[in-house]
């Protein structure tokens, strides 16, 4: 942003205003909606409910704030973030939810790691990730849900899904607010925010959040678009800003079949087929056969279904 040379004082009020304005612009939120903070304990989260905590007092946004958490089940990782967060709670006088994989589909990571190793955890990590902040944020009735997802998370979407030919998802990762209808809106207040910004805000700021990696995620696809996307900013430092700018602007031809929405037969949740991409792998991983519930072959595992 530029303004680092200022003092302290002067980035705190650039990084908040920025945020201030990114929120108001897009109209993100409206008085008296009850809004889901996605807490997981890390930098991006415990900034974003500072944050939100924050602009919501000092230009009285007539929000309703309350952090969601989701435990995976990952042990010396995920049990110890949720101390940062149960801290957080305190911090900030915020209601909060933990909600479980166990309680939600009866695994934890730990026992899905143990069963499939270590190629596709994150798979499905992240599908049952997304669907438990969806049932937590039901649960506690709120209106939307927020996010920590800054500049650099989005580009390396862009950069993931460009590389898998993800067509459905390159048209909706940019968008500052996600949400069918039917379902709960996602919201990224951080999207023009750099992460570096992020780090420097939560050091100088002394906030308290947990900094360890999750011990699953060293092969992640996702590390592979983040160290290419820090190559390229070394070169050229607007290449997140324009990266995102870039998925924006892409058209998809007309002719392109896209998935059609449509809810689960199982849960009721979203899903473009039969079933929802959570109750296959939950399927997969009841049946002893998780494999087939990954990329293509879950259409195999629909034709031997009995």
């Amino acid at each position: 942003s530029g303004h680092y040379g200022r003092g302290k004082d002067c980035f705190y009020s650039v990084f908040e205003y920025e945020i201030h304005e990114t929120i108001t612009k897009n109209r993100l939120f409206k008085p008296g909606e009850t809004i889901a903070i996605g807490a997981s304990g890390g930098k991006d989260s415990t900034v974003l409910a500072h944050i939100m905590k924050l602009l919501n007092d000092r230009y009285d946004y007539g929000l309703n704030l309350v952090l969601l958490s989701i435990d995976e089940g990952i042990s010396g990782y995920r049990d110890d973030s949720l101390e940062t967060v149960k801290r957080n709670q305190i911090q900030y006088s915020l209601p909060l939810k933990i909600l479980s994989y166990q309680e939600l589909y009866g695994w934890t990571m730990d026992a899905i790691v143990k069963e499939i190793g270590m190629k596709n955890n994150c798979t499905f990590c992240g599908v049952f990730r997304r669907q438990a902040l969806d049932r937590g944020a039901a649960m506690l009735k709120c209106d939307k849900i927020v996010t920590g997802h800054n500049a650099d998370d989005i580009a390396e979407t862009v950069i993931m899904n460009i590389l898998r030919g993800d067509i459905a998802r390159l048209g909706r990762c940019t968008s500052i607010s996600t949400g069918s209808e039917g379902m709960i809106s996602r919201c990224k207040p951080f999207k023009y925010t750099y992460e570096k910004e992020i780090v420097m805000y939560a050091h100088f700021k002394k906030l308290d959040y947990f900094t360890t990696e999750c011990i699953y995620s060293p092969n992640a696809y996702r590390g592979h678009a983040r160290t290419f996307l820090k190559d390229l900013e070394k070169i050229r430092p607007r290449a997140i800003l324009d990266i995102i700018t870039s998925g924006e602007d892409m058209a998809i031809k007309e002719e392109v079949r896209m998935p059609i929405q449509s809810t689960c037969q199982n849960c009721g949740y979203i899903a473009s087929s039969e079933l929802c991409k959570a109750c296959i792998m939950l399927d997969g991983l009841n049946r002893g056969r998780p494999e087939l519930s990954i990329g293509k072959n879950n259409k195999k595992r629909k034709k031997s279904r009995p």
